[in-house]
């Protein structure tokens, strides 16, 4: 993660040093500490989710564990660092420990801003062409762009393993160690402008317009319902008819209803990830262009926070959000309830009875992947218990008695 501080000359005496509080210390710590530990274990949930769950291994969700993994980097590359940092006020991991996290840190960022652009051109392709989808939102090639979106990053923050250097800076009553940068302030500030605009100015852009595209499509032009369908089959149609016509209008709204909730959850993610990263973004932008940087403790520990917060609401937010991933969760921590397999046996039936009947539409791939977020609650279930009274399965009944 890119420093607070400005580049000072090694070995220049800088007057006299004050520790922090011990208020500070206590506060920035804990914080610090318990967002961290709490982002490792929600992300540590999300790829034990996918990687053990048959029916959670979809496109959409290859690149949450991509993204998790980056938040994992962050967190203890970046978070724990910044603990020891806090209690101790100087680095404590030495000159390799320094270019490695620094490295790590970076990656992490990056590769998190990556994988954030990738679900989200998926998600664009996913709803906007659906014909398109069916040969490119494939499982394989999620993999494929996931493999390539690493090994990019890797390469690209190999510069930071020359860029950084542990600095002694000697004030008059002590010499503290800190892990800063290696070049000048004026060749560093084009690298960092270089790496604000490609990993966090283009991602929301990208994002911006593409959830813009993506919601004229889901909200403005939503999937055909029954007024279509009915004025489709015409005043005449028999009681098959009119069963497959209602079997057909439920599947097309169990789609745009699991497309509309998979598409608001990713966006509270591209949303979270832009206002939290914003006051550090912000900050030293500022200090680029300020002689005398402004480095406040207090709002440099928010700074911090926001920053490691993003890595660590992630999982919270699946969990609020989809009901597939709150199963997940709740199967692992050992706390589901019993018979709590069949309302996912029953999502899984769905969704290839779905298949099914839309065959001529879309793949099987991309369709599970619409449909993998589809939340079956008790009043989905109670939906279906009540069937019976439906008036297409009433023309069901007349039919079979005939």
């Amino acid at each position: 993660m890119e420093n607070f501080t400005t580049s000072i000359e090694a070995n220049h005496t800088l007057g006299i040093w004050i520790d922090n509080s011990i208020q500070y210390k206590v506060i920035s710590s804990l914080l610090l500490f318990m967002i961290c530990a709490f982002g490792i274990v929600g992300n540590i949930m999300v790829i034990l989710v996918v990687l053990t769950t048959t029916h959670m291994r979809t496109p959409t969700n290859c690149y949450l564990v991509s993204l998790a993994v980056a938040d994992l980097m962050v967190l203890i590359a970046a978070g724990f660092p910044a603990v020891t940092d806090s209690i101790f006020g100087s680095w404590v991991f030495g000159h390799y420990g320094c270019l490695c996290i620094t490295y790590f840190q970076y990656l992490g960022i990056n590769a998190s801003s990556c994988s954030i652009t990738a679900f989200t051109i998926e998600r664009y392709i996913a709803i906007c062409h659906p014909i398109k989808a069916q040969f490119l939102c494939t499982l394989s090639r999620a993999k494929k762009i996931i493999v390539f979106v690493w090994a990019f990053t890797s390469l690209y923050c190999v510069m930071w393993f020359y860029l950084s250097d542990i600095q002694k800076l000697v004030y008059e009553n002590i010499t503290i160690t800190i892990c800063g940068y290696r070049v000048r302030r004026k060749f560093y500030l084009p690298i960092y402008f270089f790496d604000f605009g490609v990993f966090f100015v283009l991602p929301l852009l990208v994002s911006a317009v593409l959830y813009g595209l993506i919601a004229r499509i889901l909200f403005l032009n939503p999937l055909p319902s029954d007024p279509k369908d009915k004025k489709k089959n015409g005043h005449n149609n028999n009681t098959i008819t009119k069963s497959n016509s209602c079997k057909n209008s439920r599947h097309s709204s169990s789609t745009a209803t699991s497309r509309r909730q998979v598409t608001k959850m990713l966006a509270v993610v591209v949303i979270l990830f832009a206002t939290l990263w914003m006051p550090y973004r912000t900050l030293v932008v500022v200090n680029s262009f300020l002689e005398q940087a402004y480095l406040d403790n207090w709002f440099l520990l928010f700074c911090r926070i926001c920053i490691y917060l993003n890595s660590a609401i992630n999982p919270v937010i699946y969990n609020a959000m989809s009901q597939k991933f709150r199963a997940a969760f709740r199967k692992i921590c050992g706390c589901g309830r019993k018979g709590s397999d069949k309302p996912a046996t029953y999502s899984v039936a769905l969704t290839y009875s779905a298949v099914k009947d839309t065959s001529m539409v879309e793949s099987t791939d991309h369709f599970a992947t619409e449909l993998e977020e589809l939340t079956v609650t008790d009043e989905l279930l109670s939906d279906q218990k009540m069937v019976f009274q439906d008036t297409c399965v009433y023309g069901r009944g007349n039919y079979s008695d005939d």
